[in-house]
């Protein structure tokens, strides 16, 4: 009977996780990863919390204990990177759940622990994530709006396009803006490390920012940095071809990766299932000069999505000359192959229609709840009326959205409210 009790409460949790739009499908191999990263008590008390931040008087309501308790246990829960907390300035703290990716999966390996065995997460990771697929297929595969999305490598932009490149397209933009900054160790490399598979891109460049820097940062999960060396760790990154991508949103990002083509999930995904953007695009593709082009193959050694090839040159003269062939459907516009020419024959070039990027977080989430079906889940959170303020955001943003995802959204919520709001708009 036990037994049972304890896989209901973890049930549960699984339940809550997955009411968010990234979620996580149940399997056994996740019930072990949150059996390690979750007492059965704060599996259940965690499964009981909100989408949408909230505070110790939430908590404490919901879990029927007094405030001081409670703040114990999400102070507890935030110095391990589950929770997310945010500092106001009456002293007070709102706090979040995060998702599992990107969340509290990476958070529980950005830093080194003794009081957690990293080597048995990591090898539960690894099954989940690259043996299984059904993780990796939701949150990659499903809808059109993307998790992240591909920084272009600001080096490697042409000066006659480099007008065209938005400040938000900018990773150094992100690093000369954000309130707060953070670096942690590689979610990525340090699982592969743990299973015997970690390449030797460094380790200690996971940056975070803005409101999960400053969590991240207080509770001792990231080291503080300022802008200055952000912007060393950037160029050093690109410098060593890691493909930078981070959140989907044009303002207020929250993370950047620095991601080789051997450990990261999103990368791997675009080999392993074929997925063609497993993160949106930047806003450039490459293009070959194809009578500079060697065959001398750099280029398809950098790719970390496999989007170029080397295939007959159909030179009559030389049979066997090898030229590079860019797959276009496949290409990231990240800029990573671009200074592996010796012969200066690659270049970034616009694309013909321009990726769109959600404005923030919000307008993300709303966007991918609508895709995936479950916009009821922010609105109606926890069965309980949304606040105002939060309300306002949501509907603002589906005010805003083109007349298919509206009516999208009015199929879901089946609202008479929603739908005099939509024709009004």
């Amino acid at each position: 009977m036990s037994h049972l009790t304890v896989r209901s409460t973890y049930q549960d949790l699984v339940g809550r996780i997955n009411r968010f739009p990234q979620g996580a499908p149940p399997a056994d191999v996740l019930y072990a990863i949150l059996k390690l990263l979750f007492s059965e008590r704060e599996a259940g008390l965690v499964a009981e919390l909100p989408i949408k931040p909230f505070t110790v008087k939430d908590a404490a309501a919901r879990w029927k204990m007094p405030e001081a308790e409670a703040e114990r246990v999400l102070d507890a829960l935030s110095d391990r990177g589950i929770l997310l907390d945010t500092a106001h300035r009456d002293g007070g703290h709102s706090y979040i759940l995060p998702p599992p990716m990107a969340g509290f999966f990476e958070f529980s390996m950005m830093r080194v622990r003794d009081d957690l065995d990293q080597k048995l997460l990591a090898e539960l990771f690894y099954q989940y994530l690259n043996v299984e697929e059904e993780f990796i297929r939701d949150l990659f595969g499903k809808g059109e709006t993307r998790l992240g999305r591909v920084f272009v490598n600001e080096s490697a932009v042409p000066p006659e396009l480099s007008l065209y490149v938005l400040d938000y397209e900018r990773a150094s933009e992100v690093a000369k803006t954000a309130y707060a900054i953070g670096v942690g160790i590689c979610y990525c490399r340090h699982k592969m490390q743990h299973v015997g598979r970690a390449c030797d891109a460094p380790q200690d460049i996971c940056l975070t920012f803005n409101g999960v820097a400053s969590s991240l940062v207080r509770h001792g999960v990231v080291r503080p940095i300022d802008s200055v060396e952000c912007l060393d760790l950037l160029q050093q990154a690109r410098t060593r071809r890691l493909v930078q991508f981070g959140e989907n949103a044009r303002a207020q990002v929250n993370f950047i990766c620095n991601c080789c083509g051997c450990c990261c999930e999103a990368l791997l995904a675009a080999r392993r299932f074929g997925f063609l953007h497993p993160v949106h695009t930047s806003n450039f593709i490459l293009a070959i000069d194809q009578a500079a082009c060697n065959g001398c193959g750099k280029c398809v050694e950098a790719c970390p999505v496999e989007a170029l090839a080397l295939v007959s040159a159909n030179d009559p003269k030389t049979p066997r000359r090898k030229a590079a062939r860019l797959d276009e459907g496949a290409c990231l516009g990240c800029g990573a192959c671009v200074a592996t020419c010796p012969e200066n024959g690659l270049r970034l070039t616009s694309r013909p229609e321009r990726v769109i990027t959600p404005l923030n977080s919000t307008h993300r989430f709303v966007l991918q709840a609508i895709e995936r079906g479950q916009l009821q889940n922010l609105i109606f959170d926890n069965h309980a009326l949304a606040s105002h303020r939060a309300m306002a955001a949501i509907l603002g943003v589906i005010l805003r959205l083109p007349p298919i995802k509206q009516a999208m959204a009015s199929r879901q919520m089946r609202s008479r409210y929603l739908e005099k709001l939509i024709a009004r708009a």
